[in-house]
């Protein structure tokens, strides 16, 4: 019986250091994006965005947790303006506008501090394309070590583009009922 408990934990310690192995030959950034057309013009959209209190309406982490706590600081859009949260569900972070073009794009700061720290970017360029506009959203970030292994065994892409569709998705239904957009 011990040599069978020898061979397990050796076993065991050979797919553990394959996985780190094969996690530390990922790229050290990683990216996620997603992109939809929406059948309105750039600016309703761009306001969906721009004004954190519009999340609401349209992110999937906002439907998650009804019970997320929320703070909003700085302007109420654009540059400087700040939602943090903190959930269960949803873990806790804190959003900032770095930089915004008008009806053309939104760059986010994304600072996660539950489940995991993490620092990453979040980017919404807004492309007309006739009387439709193209949202492309686009998250990136240092991929550290622990980052490297979720995205081997799970993807990265794979956690988070289900929930950028879902986001995308909605932010269309909106978006396209001029009544309510914004």
């Amino acid at each position: 019986m011990p040599t069978l408990l020898l061979v397990l934990l050796l076993i065991l310690v050979a797919v553990v250091c394959l996985v780190l192995l094969l996690a530390s030959r990922k790229p050290d950034r990683f990216v996620v994006e997603r992109s939809l057309v929406i059948n309105a013009p750039p600016e309703p959209i761009f306001a969906l965005i721009d004004d954190f209190h519009n999340w609401a309406h349209w992110s999937p982490w906002e439907k998650l947790d009804p019970d997320m706590a929320r703070r909003y600081s700085g302007p109420t859009a654009g540059v400087g303006a700040v939602y943090g949260w903190e959930s269960k569900k949803a873990g806790a972070g804190q959003m900032t506008i770095t930089e915004v073009q008008p009806g053309a794009l939104v760059l986010i700061d994304l600072a996660f501090s539950k489940p995991f720290k993490a620092d990453n970017v979040a980017r919404f360029e807004l492309t007309p394309e006739g009387k439709a506009t193209r949202v492309r959203w686009t998250m990136s970030g240092k991929a550290p070590l622990m980052s490297k292994v979720m995205d081997l065994l799970i993807g990265m892409d794979k956690m988070v583009g289900g929930d950028f569709e879902k986001g995308l998705a909605a932010m269309k239904d909106r978006a396209e009922q001029p009544a309510t957009a914004a």
